[in-house]
This record gives structure tokens, C-alpha cells and sequence, in this order.
């Protein structure tokens, strides 16, 4: 995905609406690279969005179906986000005010770092890379904006 920084001044509002999503899974102490195709929805829930996101997840020569569940609310400042797992759980915070942000989860002994930036209205990358005794990953996402549903008429 090429371009520059796209500043965002409301994440939410930028997120709204349903994406296609290609993702590469590097585990950099195997050498092994797996790929996750599909679609991510973020749809009005209370104050703010829940992400769902469902595709298929090819390891190691095996497709698998695969989906999970974000949630996104209003941050502490105008046009940020904080991002929790589907069980309320804390994951990382989001300000993509100036098209870019980094975030840090740790996980147990493990550290995921994501970098997020946003290259225009309607594409964004995400590259969380993970280290720790456990992990050795880059995951990265790219994100491009489908059109709305075509309405139909009866």
C-alpha cells in the first residue's frame, strides 16, 4: 500500500462501514508465512463501533475459517478510541489524528507493538510485531473500504 499519512480527525467515524482485509502472518523462528483473507465490519454498538472481523485463515497449507470481535469506544480525547477485546478486556489505545499512531499490549510475557497508518480515505495498514519467549511474529493488515451495499428495491 503506498502513499502518505492521512490524517483522520474522528476514528470512529473513519472506521464505520465494512473493509476487505489481507493479512500476512510472519513466525520469524519457524520461518513459516500463513495468510488471513476477508472482511471486517465495524457497525454502530452503544457510544461506540464493534469490529467483526471473518475469513479464511491459510497455516501452513490448511484453510481454516476464522473470525473475531473488537470493540471500539469514544477515547478520553476528541476523535481517539480506545480498543477492547470482545470480553471488555483492555487491548490499546487508538489516536489517528495525525494518520499515524503506535501501541503497545503486553501479553503475558510477550509484547505486541501495532503501527497503524492510514494512507488515505479508504485504505489502512496495521503491522503488529511480536516478541517475547513465546512469539517471534509480524502480522500485517491492510484494510481498503468496500462500497455500500447496493440497496434493493422489492
Amino acid at each position: 500500500m503506498a502513499g502518505g499519512l492521512w490524517p483522520v480527525a474522528d476514528a470512529l467515524a473513519f472506521l464505520t462501514g465494512d473493509w476487505r482485509v489481507e493479512r500476512t502472518v510472519r513466525d520469524l523462528a519457524e520461518d513459516v508465512t500463513g495468510t488471513f483473507t476477508g472482511t471486517t465490519a465495524f457497525t454502530a454498538e452503544g457510544e461506540g463501533l464493534l469490529h467483526f472481523e471473518s475469513g479464511t485463515f491459510e497455516w501452513r497449507g490448511v484453510a481454516r475459517p476464522a473470525e473475531r470481535t473488537l470493540r471500539f469506544l469514544p477515547g478520553e480525547e476528541p476523535g481517539t478510541a480506545v480498543v477492547r477485546f470482545s470480553d471488555g478486556r483492555f487491548f490499546h489505545g487508538l489516536d489517528l489524528r495525525d494518520g499515524h499512531h503506535i501501541a503497545d499490549h503486553p501479553c503475558s510475557a510477550d509484547l505486541y507493538r501495532g503501527e497503524f497508518t492510514v494512507h488515505d480515505a479508504d485504505g489502512w495498514r496495521t503491522v503488529w510485531r511480536v516478541r517475547g519467549p513465546a512469539k517471534d511474529l509480524v502480522l500485517t493488515t491492510d484494510y481498503r473500504r468496500l462500497p455500500p451495499a447496493a440497496v434493493r428495491l422489492p
